[in-house]
């Protein structure tokens, strides 16, 4: 046989050059065939199919999908919350073994709205756990220690807020959310600290004015819109506002925000008819944008001139809040600032306009709706465009206001009284102003 091949090798090697490269070609063309009809046969054949098995774990892996959830509308808030808080401790415990998986669940968990997600979780990871006697040990010992201390129906640790005032607030504020959500995005100031001064405000006039405050705030739930001398539903005066204008445009100012802030307020109209305009941005109690923007830029302006004085205060929410209400002219960068501001007094209690915001910003409240952001402050990177400026300058609504300069009416008799036609305000002695529209 080898002798068969080797003679007719050496026929082939006497061929010529030519006759070579075709032999080889073609025995090159019937290996790739040949290897195609095989490749065809064994996948026919069924010899590549992986039959599979059933998965050892597939039991506990039905039990852990059948566990119980709390997603159930009919499920009462009160008992989720309840739920929530013994599956952090389950977290805690479960840290102490595997700290990685619970980090990656607390993170997840943060995301879902069923409590009992973290339940499967922690036993979908203890899938690969020989024993979690340990485990199981720490928990119980912990749900021990809990046990000692009965649960209090105690109400809200903060005394402001357990008042019949803020929830009526709060529905009146998410009535607000889209404004304010668009004035932190059109200022870079986190939504969140915008409503930490809108509570000051509201709470303060509630709280000073409350008997005819209350049916607006009350039943209606609306923001109130102030009138006298500061204006809107944050109280700002003309001159502040005036000013937070001007410091848009100096790029020499120490409160200046940036070139994509230049044109955030500027006016469709010239002269001394900005002045009514700038009136007409902060009384207007159908559409509070203005207001919302008006305070969003004090913050970021503050907080842009302490940062040029080495002070960085965006991350000392009582600052802002208590700079916001004291103006510029008392914001002087300094170290160590302190917490202060108006005296509000609320049931009895005195508390400073800083530390009603303070309170609001880390008590949870309205997380949801105006969650924290990784940066407060978010320097801007490009230009607000055209259309942007046009949905700001759009943003005053058609309703009726009193005239501007009402506030200044001065008081001869016991009772004054201004009218206009959709307007009545009336000034009684040694009392707040009381006024309404007609179309309310």
């Amino acid at each position: 046989m080898a002798s068969r091949f080797g003679i007719a090798f050496q026929e082939w090697r006497s061929h010529s050059l030519g006759r070579k490269i075709f032999d080889i070609v073609v025995w090159l063309f019937a290996l790739a065939g040949f290897s195609i009809i095989m490749a065809w046969a064994v996948y026919r054949l069924g010899f590549t199919n992986n039959s599979g098995s059933v998965d050892r774990n597939s039991r506990f892996m039905l039990e852990v999908d059948e566990m119980e959830s709390m997603s159930d509308s009919t499920v009462s808030q009160q008992r989720v919350q309840q739920r929530w808080i013994q599956q952090y401790v389950k977290l805690a415990a479960f840290s102490r073994f595997y700290p990685t998986n619970a980090q990656l669940i607390t993170q997840a968990a943060q995301y879902g709205h069923d409590p009992m997600l973290v339940d499967r979780m922690i036993a979908a990871s203890s899938l690969y756990v020989e024993d979690l006697s340990e485990y199981n040990q720490l928990l119980s010992e912990v749900n021990a220690v809990l046990a000692k201390y009965p649960q209090k129906e105690s109400g809200n640790v903060i005394p402001w807020m357990t008042g019949v005032e803020w929830p009526a607030l709060k529905e009146a504020i998410i009535r607000d959310k889209a404004l304010i959500t668009e004035a932190g995005r059109l200022t870079g100031v986190e939504p969140r600290l915008i409503v930490g001064c809108l509570i000051g405000e509201q709470i303060r006039l509630f709280n000073s004015n409350r008997e005819k405050i209350k049916k607006y705030l009350g039943p209606v739930k609306v923001l109130n819109v102030q009138s006298q001398f500061s204006y809107g539903v944050n109280g700002i005066k003309l001159s502040t506002a005036k000013a937070i204008e001007e410091h848009l445009k100096d790029p020499t100012s120490e409160f200046y925000m940036g070139s994509r802030y230049e044109n955030l307020l500027d006016y469709t109209v010239n002269g001394d008819r900005q002045i009514d305009e700038r009136y007409n941005r902060l009384v207007d109690y159908r559409n509070h944008l203005y207001s919302y923007l008006y305070t969003a830029c004090i913050l970021h302006q503050t907080m842009m001139q302490w940062k040029r004085a080495g002070y960085d205060i965006s991350n000392r929410p009582d600052i802002l809040f208590t700079l916001f209400n004291v103006g510029f002219s008392q914001s002087v960068p300094k170290p160590n600032p302190v917490c202060g501001g108006s005296h509000i007094t609320i049931h009895n209690k005195v508390y400073t306009f800083g530390a009603i915001g303070f309170d609001f910003y880390y008590s949870g409240e309205l997380a949801e709706d105006f969650p924290f952001w990784r940066e407060r402050f978010v320097p801007g990177d490009k230009d607000l465009t055209e259309e942007e400026i046009a949905y700001i300058q759009g943003s005053v609504s058609n309703c009726k206001r009193p005239p501007r300069g009402w506030e200044y009416a001065k008081k001869d008799s016991t009772t004054t009284t201004l009218k206009t036609p959709d307007y009545v305000a009336t000034f009684e002695e040694d009392d707040e102003y009381a006024g309404t529209y007609a179309n309310e």
